[in-house]
């Protein structure tokens, strides 16, 4: 599932693309991809008409701020989401649906200036939140603390796993001690600060807290430079593929050497999710 960098990667390139722009209309080929159920119909007309004022992230939803008014339409990518901006002069995306292997379109915006912002989801895992500001401002804050924010500290890190006996590894996915974490980063951020994931969350020292605060949010700045990690089914806008993957020190590597050490990269499942780790380096 796309986390933090992918998520962002995806909004810095639609606000480049549509930020101000204005929906002129809205097909749902997809009912279920309204995450809150509802009217087609009704979604479409309340779009209608609404300019893209702004897009924000949080954790690993988008936001659309919408106006006149100030509502927000929410978006999860989840697994298999996907965005895509068609010129002008290919109606509909035809020809880049192609292009780019949109073959599950679920949803079209046709834009006032002649594009169209087509949503692809070929699992339907994903979709769309049209909600009050208000409401939105209570989902957001059901979750925790933005990693990459700058008064983000290895105390806020510490207080959000609190002292209990879950695995760290699970501790970290758990969108309500910190916001946009997943499998891939988890795994590379307790790579890189040499704990084990299958620590218990409250045995962690202060060092240790520090050690993985800092590698968190190293390895998150690093992964949004290179523009998310690509290895199945996650593209930026216009089916563009992420780098970070060549990047990846731990994460997928099972049985390849460990860059420290050398000792071959061990996966083991917690949660229902693959966790890959150095039995040496992460002892």
């Amino acid at each position: 599932m796309p986390e933090l960098p992918e998520v962002e990667t995806i909004r810095r390139d639609l606000a480049a693309a549509v930020r101000g722009a204005t929906i002129a209309s809205v097909r749902l080929h997809q009912a279920d991809i309204l995450l809150d159920g509802g009217s087609t119909a009704a979604f479409a007309a309340a779009l209608s008409g609404r300019r893209l004022e702004r897009l924000e992230r949080r954790g690993k939803n988008l936001a659309f701020r919408l106006a006149p008014g100030n509502d927000v339409l929410q978006v999860q990518v989840r697994m298999t989401g996907r965005f895509a901006v068609a010129p002008k002069d290919d109606p509909r995306g035809e020809r880049l649906r192609g292009d780019i292997g949109f073959s599950h379109v679920a949803a079209e915006f046709d834009l006032s200036d002649g594009r169209t912002l087509l949503y692809d989801d070929v699992r339907r895992l994903g979709g769309f939140r049209l909600q009050s500001a208000a409401k939105w401002t209570a989902r957001e804050s059901e979750l925790g603390p933005e990693p990459l924010a700058d008064d983000y500290r290895a105390a806020d890190l510490a207080a959000g796993l609190g002292d209990g006996r879950a695995p760290v590894k699970n501790a970290l996915l758990d969108q309500r001690r910190v916001a946009g974490i997943g499998n891939i980063y988890a795994s590379e951020a307790l790579y890189r600060a040499r704990i084990d994931p299958r620590r218990a969350s409250g045995d962690l020292s202060n060092e240790e807290h520090r050690r993985l605060h800092r590698a968190l949010r190293a390895v998150l700045r690093e992964a949004l430079r290179g523009e998310g990690t690509s290895l199945r089914d996650y593209r930026a806008v216009n089916g563009r593929s992420g780098r970070f993957q060549e990047r990846l020190r731990a994460y997928g590597r099972e049985g390849e050497p460990c860059p420290r050490c050398g000792t071959p990269i061990e996966r083991l499942v917690q949660a229902g999710r693959s966790t890959f780790f150095c039995p040496a380096c992460q002892a």
